[in-house]
């Protein structure tokens, strides 16, 4: 059991399957090849309609087979027998004053996630979830107060990459395919609701179909997975999806790092440094970004700097400075930009790169660590919230 991959006990699908057709969203090419083939398809012409199939899902975002004119048209009333092509639902979408996008988005069984999309010069980045709530109440996260309700299944969180597109109209005609330096979507980054190595496999298997070349065709170093520090998964991240690496960092001594980032508690300051020294794919063309919120009078001193320094030594990386995003009953206050700067200089007099990250969408509390989706405190009667906080 020491190699048994690190999972969270919550369910990926309801406990209840849905009956009728299957859905193809989110499938593997293996699992749609043997999808197929169990609904009759020749074997040996399964592998040439996945590949079919699979163009028309995700290069060109057809979601009625009827449209798929390649394929024979029993093939395609047998298809819509057997699958549908569904993406998860957009509740609401609302548009900051900066152009930034943030999408409340319902999946199976009701529950709803948000999805963040930001517009900058030349690319836009999809901040994309993986779980329904989260597991790790980092302090400072508005998302860490909610509780973790499950998983999302593959298809949920490529579904996330669809539905986005959809709203941007950025699916390319048939026969054409995508160019890299006028996608409107250019990136996604894995910082959404959720640990996404809690949820490794369904991460691995949407990244996979977003990377494929006949599909949604993003580069892997397009892809930026976020983790809080699950240590055993980190190698494999590299070798399983090959994306890009960012860590949640935060704090230079293990007991700040225990209150805002509590994992630190499984895995420590050394511990993490240590997987991310060996990280497979760590150089510079590929560095490890740290991100690190910045905190009035908590974690923002110049011998936090200076220890910051200290600590990720010899490790290829840039350090992503993000004031902090407050949040309504929010327990922490930004830095002053006065302190963000002089510790930003310290890090880029040692050589390496200090962005301060602009907030984005904080008019529609989209920016990092406000997501938290509010339908299910709404729905809730006035019983229940006065039962919840002990009045």
């Amino acid at each position: 059991m020491a190699n048994a991959p690190i999972t969270q006990d919550v369910m990926t699908i309801p406990r209840k399957l849905p009956e009728g057709p299957v859905n193809l969203v989110g499938m593997t090419r293996p699992a749609m090849r043997e999808a197929l083939i169990a609904m009759g398809a020749p074997e040996k012409q399964a592998k040439m309609r996945v590949g079919q199939i699979w163009q028309w899902i995700y290069q060109w975002g057809v979601r009625d087979f009827e449209a798929m004119t390649n394929l024979s048209k029993t093939f395609r009333a047998e298809l819509a027998e057997h699958f549908v092509i569904e993406v998860p639902e957009v509740v609401s979408k609302q548009v900051s004053e900066d152009g930034t996008r943030k999408y409340l988005v319902r999946i199976a069984g009701g529950h709803e996630v948000e999805v963040v999309y930001i517009p900058e010069e030349g690319r836009g980045t999809l901040c994309v979830s993986s779980q329904v709530g989260c597991t790790l109440t980092c302090s400072f996260c508005h998302t860490g107060t909610q509780k973790l309700v499950r998983n999302l299944t593959a298809g949920e969180i490529i579904g996330q990459v669809m539905l986005a597109r959809d709203d941007l109209d950025e699916w390319p005609t048939q026969g054409t395919r995508p160019d890299d330096r006028t996608r409107l979507l250019s990136n996604i980054v894995l910082m959404g609701m959720g640990e996404p190595l809690y949820n490794f496999e369904n991460v691995r298997d949407a990244m996979k179909i977003a990377m494929d070349p006949e599909g949604i065709q993003l580069s892997r170093r397009r892809i930026t997975l976020s983790t809080s520090g699950v240590v055993p998964e980190i190698a494999r991240t590299a070798e399983e999806i090959g994306c890009l690496l960012a860590v949640s960092f935060h704090a230079t001594t293990d007991d700040v790092r225990d209150t805002l980032v509590p994992i630190n508690k499984r895995w420590n300051i050394e511990a993490l440094l240590e997987a991310l020294r060996a990280y497979p794919r760590v150089s510079n063309s590929e560095r490890i970004t740290f991100e690190y919120v910045m905190l009035d009078g908590v974690n923002d001193s110049k011998e936090d700097a200076h220890r910051l320094v200290k600590l990720i030594e010899g490790i290829p990386a840039k350090i992503n400075l993000i004031p902090f995003n407050e949040w309504p009953g929010a327990p922490y206050k930004r830095s002053s930009g006065n302190r963000i700067h002089a510790f930003a200089d310290i890090i880029h007099d040692a050589g390496y790169a200090s962005p301060i990250r602009k907030p984005r969408g904080e008019d529609i509390l989209a920016a990092c660590g406000q997501l938290k989706s509010a339908t299910e405190r709404a729905r809730k009667s006035r019983k229940q919230i006065e039962a919840e906080a002990g009045m």
